[in-house]
């Protein structure tokens, strides 16, 4: 069976490919070394894959279904270039279809026993069809509505009737004496007591009716529920069976099956993507991947969050916690590259990649822990319209309202600019926090409006959450979970400022994913990507128990005490669109501890 195929079945190979640059990255990190590694997609792989697109849109047996589906772009020993083509999990019910990689090793072992466990969730799904479709339940909801109305129009007619009996006991009293007065007022109550028969009598009547069906659909809520835990039970029994079964291989040559390399336990379907099936399948005959691209194809997904025709990414549920495996031993992917996976996967344009360039003059001596440090500010990038710098810790992004507070990154650049020139910090970094500060410069004197238009695009790209940012912590205590988002709304309570605090009704939405980089010590390394840009978003999601629950190491303020003489907490990367130049650019910093 035939799975390496020419690059000429997808493009013309002597057509130049417009833009080299990656427009997204598979990316995880090395489990052993911690090492960040990326696989690139780029436009000569999304180009083969749109060649595919076409080539599906020709059958329907690959229209009617949607699935993801995915292309590699692998070179053989001999030099070579080859595309793989893969589909996640079965394709009109097959695993294995000529042309396409198989499916990663260990299904077979678990074949008889998948078989088995379906027909028997297929068997639970037919009796819970028919337990929640039982005859009884209509019966119940016609009865029980054909009682309420007969109740409801003689309650009506007992009220009337009393009304009446009302005006009747008036009148005979007014009207009747002794014995005759007797008499009638005995009637009016025998009248009374017979009509609240009556309606004992259906009400009796309603119980024995309706009774019996109660106890039948009582008796199947609960086999219900009981099926339904049967069901659970049979689903991760079979997930665990296959997690055990299926093995991976990386470019290393270890093997390690779904259930050692995520021993918390994965989603139903992990391992049967496209990515795994690719890489898998490279690493097993020793080719090596240059680029991937993985899209939707055939009717749109149930969630429709999957478009047909679109690209997309490692997901996040399945892929994304084994690509770092996966990708361990690939040649030429650990080293820092741009653009950032998301940032530009939509987008064209260039990026450019920068690491600290330059450092400028020296800043008044700070303290820290006692000790005096000197702070010193680099800048990383500069031109006409904007300024990147390396903020130490310790120092201000903006001068403070007070005298002793006017010590900060832009009253330090304000001295070296040409005269009449300004800056806007288009965000903030706390003062204990170090790393990458983006400015705007504003030619105050001419009004430039390309020099207005700085400033307000750039905080545009920040509000509407179009600038990633990466952080680096040292995290105070052992993070046993590898990654993950916190969801917490944060507030800053107006008499205790500037903390923050975890606040259910007053507080803001605040995103971050974080993924733990490395273990030392009693400390866990942590990556963090905030979504949004809340103060002190990051000290608060590693400190709440509903977050890490552990602070940052020499977080004064969420920290009761430490000896650490600073917040381990440093702005490493940026990812953003220059307002002018039509580029993507990407900053880099060292952590500096």
């Amino acid at each position: 069976m035939v799975f390496l195929h020419p690059l000429a079945d997808f493009i013309d190979c002597n057509s130049p490919v417009s833009n080299p640059s990656p427009n997204y990255y598979y990316e995880g990190y090395c489990p052993q070394s911690a090492n960040l590694l990326r696989l690139p997609r780029t436009s000569l792989v999304e180009a083969i894959a749109q060649s595919l697109m076409q080539q599906l849109a020709k059958d329907e047996r690959y229209c009617q279904e949607g699935k993801m589906y995915g292309v590699l772009l692998v070179e053989l020993p001999t030099g070579e270039q080859r595309i793989l083509k893969a589909f996640s999990g079965l394709l009109n019910g097959l695993s294995v279809v000529d042309g396409w990689v198989p499916p990663i090793p260990g299904r077979e072992e678990v074949a008889l026993e998948e078989a088995q466990t379906l027909a028997q969730l297929e068997t639970i799904k037919q009796e819970l069809i028919n337990l929640q479709q039982l005859p009884q339940r209509q019966e119940y909801q016609t009865r029980s509505h054909e009682f309420s109305q007969q109740l409801q129009q003689m309650r009506d007619r007992h009220r009337h009737c009393k009304h009446q009996r009302q005006e009747q006991r008036q009148q005979i009293c007014a009207t009747l004496t002794g014995v005759a007065l007797t008499i009638a007022l005995e009637q009016l109550d025998q009248e009374s007591r017979q009509q609240g028969i009556e309606q004992k009598l259906l009400k009796r009547e309603q119980n024995e009716v309706l009774q019996p069906l109660v106890q039948v659909i009582t008796a199947a809520d609960t086999r219900i529920l009981e099926l339904k835990q049967q069901r659970k039970q049979l689903s991760r029994q079979l997930q665990t069976q296959m997690h055990a079964a299926y093995s991976l291989m990386n470019f290393y040559g270890q093997s390690r099956s779904l259930q050692q390399l995520i021993p918390s336990g994965l989603p139903t379907g992990t391992g049967d993507c496209c990515a795994p099936k690719l890489l898998q399948y490279a690493a097993i005959h020793n080719l090596q991947p240059l680029s991937m691209a993985e899209f939707w194809w055939g009717s749109q997904s149930a969630a429709g969050d999957k478009i047909p025709g679109r690209f997309y990414g490692a997901c996040a549920e399945r892929c994304q916690p084994l690509m770092g495996f996966l990708l361990s031993g690939l040649r030429h992917i650990s080293e820092p590259l741009s653009p950032y996976p998301q940032a530009a996967s939509e987008e064209g344009g260039k990026c450019r990649f920068f690491k600290t360039t330059r450092e400028m003059g020296q800043g008044r001596q700070g303290r820290q822990g006692g000790q005096e440090t000197e702070e010193t500010l680099s800048i990383i990038y500069e031109d006409e319209w904007l300024i990147a710098v390396n903020k130490p810790p310790g120092l201000l992004s903006v001068p403070g309202r007070y005298f002793d507070t006017q010590d900060s990154v832009v009253s330090r650049l304000r001295n070296l600019l040409p005269d009449g020139m300004s800056l806007n910090a288009v965000h903030r970094l706390d003062q204990d926090t170090s790393g990458i500060l983006l400015l705007a410069r504003v030619d105050a004197e001419r009004l430039v409006p390309r020099h207005r238009q700085t400033y307000c695009q750039l905080s545009r790209q920040f509000q509407q959450q179009q600038v990633h940012k990466v952080y680096e912590a040292l995290i105070s205590g052992i993070i046993t979970v590898d990654q993950g988002v916190i969801e917490l709304p944060l507030w800053g309570n107006p008499n205790n400022r500037p903390y923050q605090q975890v606040n259910w009704q007053y507080g803001k939405p605040s995103i971050t994913h974080f993924q733990v980089i490395a273990r030392e010590g009693n400390y866990t390394r942590v990556e963090f990507k905030p979504l949004t840009g809340r103060t002190h978003q990051i000290r608060v999601h590693a400190a709440d128990i509903k977050g890490l629950g552990n602070p940052i190491l020499g977080d004064r303020l969420y920290e009761n005490s430490t000896k650490a003489n600073r917040l381990h907490l440093h702005a490493r990367e940026l990812y953003f669109q220059h307002p002018h130049l039509g580029e993507t650019l990407h900053f880099q910093t060292k952590t500096p501890f």
